[in-house]
């Protein structure tokens, strides 16, 4: 009997911890996705790993928010986009295997599945991924008392292309229209972009302009996707990373949204390395410097932890 109850004890307690450490997937809109397209048949979410280890997610049409929740949360909260140029998502590498990095330091965290740009699934397929982030951060700051956040400490992060998603969330949140009666603040409260894609103009990912702009981009669309171009004094505070030797979305990117900044007071912080080229992900191996003890440190010097 004692055995019994002893192990029914130790079931329980593993049972918390299991349900714990795991994530949960949420629909991102739960109904009909505003502004989408009826999806073909043919049209079906792809998931594939090729040599080099990364895990890609192509053809989302389906938005979804995957839950990271801490055994102790300190209240602060992440909604992670990873990159892959608009057209893929490294969900593993730039997503879930950082959601647990946040997990293990009592951060909240959130990988974001958004739509990927296409005229097949999307009415404007340039403004799907922002409504995507945007509608997150409703999401996140609205059930705040069921997740354990606090609704000040809402940041967004995004790596590579999903960098520029995040940058846009960060300074279209006003202009942005999504569905929000209780009139919740869509503003992050701060910004990690990771080697992310800034400009639309000279230095830029022509991969992510051609997804998510088309072939032949107006000038009003590529200003207004140029974040270093949108920066005001409402824009959130931000922790830049980046490499002097990334070929794919050159430093320029980093540099000129934090110049952009500086100049509106802002505060920020960027950390260019020497080398490690794109897509490092956690882990920049050119360097002992670890970028994600430095976010710590930045997080904590803003409260933001």
């Amino acid at each position: 009997m004692n055995n019994f109850r002893a192990f029914g004890i130790l079931a329980a307690f593993l049972f918390i911890v299991i349900n714990t450490q795991a994530q949960q997937a949420i629909s991102l809109y739960g109904g009909a996705i505003p502004g989408a397209k009826s999806t073909p048949d043919d049209y079906v979410e792809e998931t594939v790993t090729r040599e080099d280890k990364v895990v890609r997610t192509s053809k989302v049409s389906k938005p979804e928010l995957y839950i990271y929740q801490p055994a102790k949360p300190s209240g602060a909260a992440v909604i992670i986009c990873p990159g892959g140029g608009y057209g893929i998502l490294a969900i593993d590498k730039e997503g879930h295997d950082v959601a647990r990095k946040f997990q293990e330091i009592g951060i909240t965290a959130f990988v974001l599945k958004y739509r990927l740009p296409s005229d097949l699934i999307m009415k404007d397929k340039s403004l799907g991924p922002l409504q995507d982030a945007l509608q997150a951060i409703y999401l996140v700051r609205k059930n705040a008392s069921v997740w354990g956040v606090d609704v000040n400490r809402v940041g967004i992060m995004g790596f590579s292309a999903g960098g520029h998603l995040a940058s846009t969330a960060s300074t279209h949140f006003a202009d942005m229209k999504i569905e929000n009666q209780e009139n919740i603040s869509l503003r992050p409260s701060f910004s990690i972009l990771i080697y992310p894609v800034i400009t639309f103009g000279q230095y830029t990912h022509a991969g992510s302009v051609k997804n998510l702009l088309g072939e032949t981009p107006t000038e009003e669309q590529k200003k207004y996707f140029s974040s270093e171009r949108q920066v005001t004094a409402q824009t959130p505070p931000t922790f830049l990373v980046h490499a002097n030797n990334d070929k794919s979305v050159p430093v320029q990117n980093s540099l000129r949204y934090n110049e952009a900044l500086v100049k509106n007071d802002v505060p920020a912080e960027a950390h260019i390395y020497q080398a490690g080229g794109h897509g490092f992900g956690l882990k920049n191996k050119t360097t002992k410097d670890d970028w994600f003890e430095r976010l710590k440190n930045w997080l904590e010097a803003n409260k933001f932890n």
